[in-house]
């Protein structure tokens, strides 16, 4: 059976900046902010939610099904899925637009700064669920706003179980409409400053969100992660990599392992455990689609 992987496709143009941005933007001046920096390495990777989290998914044994949408320019993309060996039925492609690009800039702290063109992906909300026929579960990654609507009601009709994963999507959402999403999803992940911003617009808290779902995490980058289960929390250790280089895609690396899980029956746990551990390969190698496993999955 297969996993749903509704997002984005993007190619990332990644840059390295040596300092700290920190040091660059000063409070006070934020009013009149103009700031330059030097990014002596650039590197082009491809990207996006959905195809991270389905390269993940793909590399501990899984079979995902990315849904999203390219622009004229994707022919690389779909030569790079049918490379990996991942489907390309859910993946449209339109004329006209660019397929979504993400410029990132990371300093030395790994404090990133980015800039998101969404081109075909405004237009996802065209692929359609008609059938959740060979899907066992999927996940509603950020996408365009109306295809991240659309798609969870059409996996709601289709009885398909459905991880919401708002990501930075988030503020394109009310407070209700982010409390229908919950209602909508079997399980919610969120990292801790989009769990605050979710839990501000709904007025519910953590603990509240957990008992409206089956699960809830909340991954704390360095810190692991929080499982909330019927409004009880869990701290899942964060495992330490053999490095820090680039924490671009880490997130989504994370994602596929607890997908991964979540398809074998495992507790909210043990994939928060699993999706530590391929978090921190990843964050040891550059690119957000360039790391192995060192060990086989159980």
């Amino acid at each position: 059976m297969a996993v749903l992987i509704c997002g984005s496709l993007a190619f990332d143009t990644i840059m390295t900046f040596e300092g700290r941005f920190a040091e660059q933007i000063l409070p006070e001046q934020l009013h009149i902010l103009n700031v330059s920096f030097l990014v002596p390495s650039l590197r082009r990777d491809f990207g996006g939610c959905a195809g991270n989290i389905a390269y993940s998914l793909k590399l501990l044994g899984g079979e995902p099904l990315p849904m999203a949408m390219l622009g004229s320019d994707g022919a690389d993309y779909l030569q790079r899925l049918d490379s990996l060996g991942i489907s390309r039925r859910f993946v449209g492609q339109v004329e006209d637009v660019h397929t979504a690009q993400a410029m990132i800039m990371t300093d030395r702290d790994n404090n990133q700064i980015t800039a998101f063109h969404p081109g075909a992906m405004m237009q996802a909300h065209a692929n359609r669920i008609d059938s959740g026929e060979g899907i066992r579960l999927a996940i509603i990654a950020p996408d365009g706003r109306d295809a991240m609507i659309e798609h969870a009601a059409q996996l709601v009709a289709a009885g398909v179980p459905f991880v919401f994963d708002p990501g930075q999507g988030l503020p394109m959402f009310n407070g209700a409409e982010l409390s229908r999403f919950i209602e909508q999803a079997t399980w919610v992940t969120v990292n801790d400053y989009e769990g605050k911003m979710l839990s501000e617009r709904t007025g519910w808290s953590l603990a509240e969100i957990s008992q409206r779902v089956d699960g809830l995490v909340v991954t704390l980058g360095g810190e692991g992660c929080e499982v909330w289960v019927k409004g009880e929390k869990t701290l899942v250790p964060a495992v330490v990599p053999a490095a820090v280089v680039d924490p671009t895609g880490c997130g989504d690396a994370w994602r596929g392992a607890l997908l991964f899980g979540l398809e074998r029956g495992w507790s909210l746990v043990q994939c928060a455990e699993l999706g530590n551990r391929v978090g921190a390969l990843k964050i040891a190698q550059r690119g957000p689609q360039s790391y192995t496993l060192d060990f086989t999955p159980a």
